[in-house]
């Protein structure tokens, strides 16, 4: 053995030898290792599967993704060398609303827009970008050691996906659990779509809280103050309100004030959605922009005036402020409200919370629109009731209470979303009888048009040429439409909205089975572990469960191991504001993939963050060398034919087997820090500075510690894969051990007798 281990000469052609092996195919890999111990050949019979949960085809790894590869694959190896018929199927993600916004960056860069092309034009642009950049996190997961099944791989585009998430859209019209309404949505104007009620960051902040004076209409002289923190609609308001139990503020209800800005008469209404500690106890009603009053619109049969678009300007309704961006329309409203003394006060120190977007972290706008909707209460109460009789298993302290509690609250699912990069929603509408809707399109100049549908039509413009331009269309509430796969007739037009994200990620453990070859999903679902961070529990695992539930019957997987967030040493996020970013392939550049594996791991627990520092890899660089130079130790430096006590001996097989049984009770509990720190613990400090200290005394036997070597590097194996099949290649060519391959070798029996 050479002297020293080093990781950089190794890992790379260790990785090719398994992949030659094909040893990450479940028929391949469970057939040698059950052919190689007949102990376990009943358990070909049995099945482990996990789903990879797929990062973004386009973006490097981070830390985070580092982590779930290496508990995935650490469950996996240790399955595979059981004897379980063991899948792990990869993936990457379209990431749509992510995507875009980082291809529409580089438009940008080269001063071009979204906007100067036609909705096929730019999907085709953006799935070029994609394809050039797919093999970026691919070759990165593999440099980790993630032993994914590669011929299986699925990216969430694929014909296969599409196909099904289009077929669970059809199975919901049928099932009349999916309904198009006109919504408050959670709309980002910068970004360009809506969002579900789950993407919404909500954000504490300081803002001027301006005290508007309404005049009453029986009296004009007379006053009604009313605090907001958005005076810019108020040209939209339609009524104001109070709650008819405030005794200082009953007596309102039924009288009439006057609109500040337009001078139209405003209704005062009672209802008890209006705090009455809120500023004066008097509210203004902007149904069309505030969640609370579009509720209580609908209750009273109010008007819905929009005072923002979708470019997030002031609507032609705004008069002299039209074609405002917001904030210079607050700045314009307050200054004229100031100029006419219908403003009391401006309190600068109001706190007060926004919601924004997860993306771009600007204001989010609640805007009415159109959109498409899952009733998710159906979806939601199977779930509920599995939970309930502890159908699955969530790991990680507490999120099973977390997790109930999004079931019981989740409101019913918009799943449209106003971007170009996704699956697009099956949706078709006819020219003839849809004359309303809004298109825009290019023309043949190339020139963009924007306008209602039928006027547009009547002006000479052919429907192939708008079909052939169509950037965006916006069907009326009472737009009819057809659900189908394929256009219904040349005058149809499809819906230019895509599929949530998460809608087709939800699918993810069954579209990735559906349809493939070998029956995939007949044999491997339900899966047995989805493993993912905590932070996406309600984004992601939930609609998952509700998902493959409603689809396939089943629960799609029996166990959730919740991984934490990796902070850095002062257990602060990490972020690129802070300098503070962890690049995991520049780690294992550095100090080699079982380092960074084990650092991640060792002293890990479900659903708690883990602090880490440059120190933690070193350490873990080190236990690596430790393995190599005690393995060398013992290969080239004792007898194997010397003889020890036997009681030494005795001692010997009972702790080795005391610790297998441990390890292997750990990696069957998902206790994966335990079992690091456990095998850490018992090869550094019981193999390595006792029983190799006790041989060299002659007290034990050279053939028994090298037993104890196979055993403990197998044992390591699913945790440092590199280093510990580097040492194998060794006992192999030492004709030590007998299979060729430690990856595809049994796991050890609790009988250690030789």
């Amino acid at each position: 053995m050479d002297s020293r281990y080093d990781h950089l000469t190794t890992e790379e052609s260790l990785y090719k030898a398994w992949e030659k092996a094909n040893a990450f195919s479940p028929e391949v890999s469970s057939e040698v290792v059950n052919n190689s111990d007949t102990a376990n050949s009943e358990k070909n019979k049995k099945t482990f599967t996990i789903i990879m949960p797929p990062p973004n085809a386009n973006d490097p790894l981070h830390i985070g993704h580092a982590m779930f590869l290496t508990i995935e694959d650490i469950l996996i190896r240790f399955h595979r060398m059981m004897g379980d018929k063991t899948l792990w199927l990869p993936g990457t993600d379209h990431a749509g609303i992510e995507t875009q916004f980082v291809f529409e960056k580089k438009l940008r860069k080269k001063k071009q827009s979204r906007f100067q092309f036609d909705r096929d034009t730019l999907y085709k642009m953006i799935w070029d970008y994609v394809q050039e950049n797919s093999d970026i996190a691919v070759e990165q997961m593999k440099k980790i050691g993630a032993s994914a099944d590669w011929d299986r791989f699925t990216f969430m585009l694929d014909k296969k996906v599409v196909d099904q998430v289009i077929e669970t859209f059809f199975k919901l019209n049928t099932d009349k659990l999916l309904y198009r309404d006109e919504q408050l949505v959670n709309y980002c104007t910068h970004c360009g779509t809506s969002f579900s009620e789950l993407e919404v960051v909500y954000k504490d902040q300081t803002s001027p809280l301006y005290y508007v004076k309404y005049p009453l209409v029986e009296n004009p002289s007379e006053f009604l103050v009313v605090a907001t923190v958005r005076p810019e609609p108020i040209f939209a308001d339609t009524h104001l309100a109070v709650n008819p139990t405030d005794k200082k503020n009953k007596h309102l209800i039924g009288k009439k004030a006057i609109n500040p800005l337009t001078k139209e008469k405003m209704e005062i209404i009672g209802d008890e959605f209006v705090d009455p500690e809120f500023g004066t106890g008097i509210v203004k009603l902007t149904p069309a922009h505030d969640a609370n009053d579009f509720k209580v619109a609908k209750e009273h049969n109010l008007p819905l005036h929009q005072a923002i678009n979708l470019q997030g300007k002031i609507t032609a309704k705004g008069g002299k402020y039209a074609g405002m961006r917001i904030k210079a329309a607050r700045e314009a409203v307050v200054k004229d409200l100031q100029e006419n003394g219908l403003i009391e006060k401006i309190d600068e120190n109001y706190n007060n919370r926004i919601s924004t977007c997860y993306r771009c972290k600007r204001p989010i706008e609640p805007l009415l629109l159109p959109q498409f909707f899952i009733k998710v209460k159906p979806l939601t109460e199977p779930v509920l009731e599995s939970l309930k009789n502890k159908e699955f298993t969530v790991h990680g302290a507490g999120h099973d209470k977390i997790l109930k509690h999004w079931l019981e609250n989740l409101r019913d699912w918009n799943i449209s979303r106003q971007i170009v990069w996704g699956i697009r929603i099956p949706v078709w509408y006819s020219a003839s009888e849809n004359p309303e809707i809004m298109v825009s399109f290019l023309n043949k100049e190339n020139e963009k048009v924007h306008g209602k549908l039928g006027e547009i039509i009547k002006s000479g413009v052919k429907l192939e040429t708008i079909k052939k331009g169509l950037q965006e269309l916006r069907a009326p509430m009472e737009a009819k439409f057809i659900v189908d796969t394929d256009s219904p007739g040349e005058e149809y037009l499809q819906e230019t909205d895509t599929f949530d994200t998460w809608f087709s990620s939800a699918q993810w453990p069954f579209t990735t089975l559906k349809k493939e070859k070998n029956n995939d999903f007949e044999e491997f679902y339900p899966t047995q572990v989805m493993e993912t961070g905590y932070d996406i529990l309600p984004f992601w695992v939930m609609r998952m469960l509700m998902m493959g539930k409603y689809v396939t019957g089943q629960l799609p997987f029996t166990d959730v191991y919740l991984h934490g967030l990796v902070r850095d040493q002062k257990g602060q996020k990490m972020s690129k504001s802070k300098g503070n970013v962890v690049n995991p392939l520049d780690i294992a550049e550095k100090y080699g993939s079982d380092a960074l594996r084990m650092a991640l791991v060792i002293r890990s627990s479900a659903g708690l963050d883990k602090s880490m520092g440059d120190q933690d890899f070193r350490a873990m660089r080190n236990f690596s060398n430790k393995i190599w130079n005690a393995s060398r130790f013992v290969l080239e430096h004792l007898d194997l034919s010397q003889e020890g006590e036997e009681k030494t001996n005795i001692e010997f097989d009972e702790k080795l087997e005391k610790v297998v049984a441990i390890i292997t009770k750990n990696l069957n509990k998902f206790q994966i820090g335990l079992a690091a720190e456990t095998i850490y613990n018992e090869f550094w400090h019981w193999f390595c500075d006792e029983q190799i200290e006790t041989a060299k005394t002659g007290k034990l036997a050279g053939e028994k510690l090298v037993y104890g070597l196979k055993t403990f590097i197998t044992l390591l194996h699913p945790f440092v894969p590199f280093v510990t099949e580097a040492v194998w290649q060794e006992m192999y060519q030492k004709k030590v051990v007998e299979t060729p391959l430690l990856i595809t070798t049994s796991w050890p029996n609790k009988n250690l007798s030789q």
